[in-house]
């Protein structure tokens, strides 16, 4: 079940407060998840630039006459980043294994306590500021 942002009422009835706390706990532990996942991709975007980047800086040494510094540069570039794998398979297995499993773990607990309902306590605490 998804979430209803209409609902007056996210806590489903029986759910006590340390199970709401707890939940909040997971969801923040997913939170730092996705950041982890957006620093990869950050990681990846930017590798990938410096390769390109690397690829300019070898033409303009060639251009320039510097033919060994050039040959040293142009064997850095597509170099693999981890044992074998580009940036874009570290993304891949990370989206692919750890990301998917976390995902699916927060989701099940969620589905299993609370009926898949999310940010309870958040919500509680908007109705208890705001009315």
């Amino acid at each position: 079940m998804r979430d209803d942002h209409s609902a007056p009422e996210r806590r489903p009835a029986g759910v006590d407060d340390a199970t709401v706390d707890a939940l909040s706990k997971l969801a923040d532990a997913m939170e730092t998840v996705e950041r982890a996942r957006g620093h990869l991709y950050t990681f990846h975007q930017l590798t990938g630039r410096a390769h390109r980047q690397l690829a300019e800086a070898t033409e303009l040494l060639r251009r320039a006459g510097h033919d060994e510094q050039a040959d040293a540069c142009a064997a850095m570039s597509g170099a693999a980043v981890f044992a074998d794998m580009w940036t874009y398979e570290v993304v891949e297995e990370y989206d692919d294994g750890y990301h998917r499993r976390f995902t699916e773990l927060e989701e099940r607990v969620r589905d299993d306590l609370v009926e898949g309902r999310r940010h309870i306590a958040e919500a509680e605490q908007k109705r208890r500021l705001h009315g």
